[in-house]
């Protein structure tokens, strides 16, 4: 891919249809491992993920998979990085995917995963549908195995095999993190060890940093791509963020792995949304077993809307990715994985899936949680997590159409006396969620005076179709799930007769409102005969 100039870019780019913050916040993200997902010929090659190898996917693949993402609700694609990666095997195996990009030519893409027109045809394949294209960039490193395995710093490199930057002046001088709570050291030292070491980009150059923006600029406009995951964004500074995203003219996501929230916080005044790790940590651990902290993950959220520039309706919220442990390698209780599942679609955020979660994929951490996805045969049928997700796409997309503000209303809570239970309102859902275990039974009450329902209104939790109806003198609810199982619910009323989500108790629902209807004709004409006949009295 040629530079042209960075004036002429910035022209053709704003000419562009580009999806903005807003659109993107509607939106639901399905994460793939491009080597990972699909191959080509849709054959079921062999893929051992502690071997470190590619294993055959593509982006062709995916573009042949894509009604098995699309038919699950999303309405987004988040892909691996496309850069060319080192091609020699490393200390840790191929670069398929690696704890770290291996970048190695920002101007080639990977041949591994396919042709420029295989991206382009992807990228227009997503758009048929209205769906987005999300890709994955590095911009803070590069990869190159040392010429001299030693431990002995500064190593050399052949620069020459790197491109566009292929001089030792390119790059910080060799420096490893050893200090993260330092932020100089973390922006200026290089990330990887002696034996893979992760060449720091030195963005403060300006030639760099003009070269940077024009290569995003350019890959945007090529490749007619719809958002950006930015990873390792706290090891560039702060500074850096708003010119480079601003020159993409997309929305850009930014990777901030960092459980402190006031850290975490200043990223979100440069980047139009980050990936919400502060959230992630509790909620790892509340819903990792019954001894686990709700109060925890409710604080986290509370000093998150407070601190964010956008509060956390401009996070991406999740509960796997490639760099963390699947969850249900924490526990195995299919109950608290449900619950845990549940969460992304009632939090203010974008909802974020990465690909064999909705399969029950079990992988600790990298690289046992990059396996591939063929074996499951994309079945999903008699696959549980498959229908939950489903469902909780069409329940969100509901309460997203309901005019009740759900995008930018923040979420709250309704306090239990039960520790193991948390009641999320959002309107117009209600999340009841526990990690109880599915040995137990949980129960909520939502009191009359928090003035989520009407007396005498009737809801459903679209995750079972089980009905409620709200106390017609109090005005509380009450609701118990049996086997600890989360519950999502919303009045009857919304529900549509002819859609996917429990289109019996909307026909139900249905049937009430013109029962009551006739009735009220029924006193009408009641009152108006008794009335005739007082007039002949």
């Amino acid at each position: 891919m040629l530079f042209r100039s960075f004036a002429a870019t910035l022209f053709f780019a704003a000419s562009a249809a580009a999806a903005s913050a807003a659109d993107w916040r509607s939106r639901s993200i399905y994460q793939v491992v491009t080597d990972r997902f699909a191959t080509t010929n849709g054959l079921a090659s062999p893929c051992d993920p502690s071997a470190r190898k590619y294993c055959g996917g593509t982006w062709q693949g995916l573009i042949n998979r894509l009604d098995y993402i699309q038919n699950m609700g999303f309405d987004a694609v988040w892909i691996s990085p496309i850069s060319a990666n080192v091609e020699e095997e490393t200390a840790y195996g191929d670069a398929y995917h690696g704890q770290a990009y291996w970048t190695r030519d920002l101007n080639t893409l990977n041949p591994k995963f396919g042709t420029p027109g295989d991206l382009k045809a992807l990228s227009s394949a997503l758009h048929d549908r209205n769906m987005y294209l999300m890709v994955d960039v590095v911009v803070n490193h590069y990869a190159a195995p040392p010429t001299n395995i030693s431990e002995k710093i500064p190593q050399s490199f052949d620069f020459t095999s790197l491109a566009p930057f292929a001089s030792a002046n390119d790059f910080h001088p060799q420096c490893f993190i050893t200090d993260a709570s330092n932020q100089t050291e973390v922006e200026q030292c290089w990330l990887g060890d002696a034996s893979l070491p992760l060449l720091d980009i030195d963005t403060e150059n300006p030639t760099n940093f003009e070269m940077l923006r024009s290569w995003i600029a350019d890959l945007v406009l090529e490749y007619n791509i719809d958002g950006l995951r930015i990873s390792a964004a706290r090891y560039i500074r702060q500074s850096f963020w708003r010119d480079f995203t601003g020159a993409s003219g997309v929305f850009a996501m930014g990777e901030i792995l960092s459980d402190n929230i006031s850290y975490t916080s200043d990223y979100t005044q440069v980047l139009d949304a980050v990936l919400d790790y502060p959230t992630w940590f509790t909620l790892v651990e509340a819903f990792s077993g019954a001894k686990g902290n709700f109060d925890s993950l409710m604080r986290t959220v509370l000093e998150s809307q407070e601190k964010y520039a956008s509060g956390l309706c401009m996070t991406g919220s999740f509960v796997e990715n490639y760099d963390q442990p699947r969850f249900p390698s924490f526990t195995k209780d299919e109950s608290l994985i449900k619950n845990a599942i549940t969460w992304p679609f009632i939090h203010d955020g974008i909802p974020i899936v990465y690909y064999g979660q909705e399969q029950g994929f079990q992988g600790g951490a990298a690289p046992s949680n990059h396996e591939s996805l063929w074996p499951s045969d994309y079945h999903v049928y008699q696959k549980p997590l498959v229908q939950q997700i489903t469902d909780l796409n069409a329940v969100r997309k509901l309460a997203i159409n309901s005019k009740q503000n759900f995008l930018t209303t923040q979420m709250t809570f309704v306090p239990q006396s039960n520790d193991n239970a948390i009641a999320i309102s959002k309107p117009p859902l209600l999340a009841l969620l526990t990690n109880a275990g599915n040995s137990s039974t949980a129960t909520w009450t939502i009191p009359g005076n928090a003035g989520l329902f009407l007396k005498g209104q009737t809801l459903i939790d679209v995750l079972t179709c089980q009905s409620y109806n709200v106390d017609p003198v109090t005005g509380s609810l009450t609701v118990e799930s049996r086997y600890g199982l989360p519950q999502v619910i919303l009045p009857a009323r919304y529900l549509d007769s002819k859609g996917s989500l429990c289109p019996g108790a909307a026909q139900n629902s249905a049937r009430r409102v013109t029962i009551n209807h006739l009735s009220v004709s029924s006193v009408a004409i009641l009152v108006g005969l008794i009335a005739t006949i007082h007039s002949f009295i």
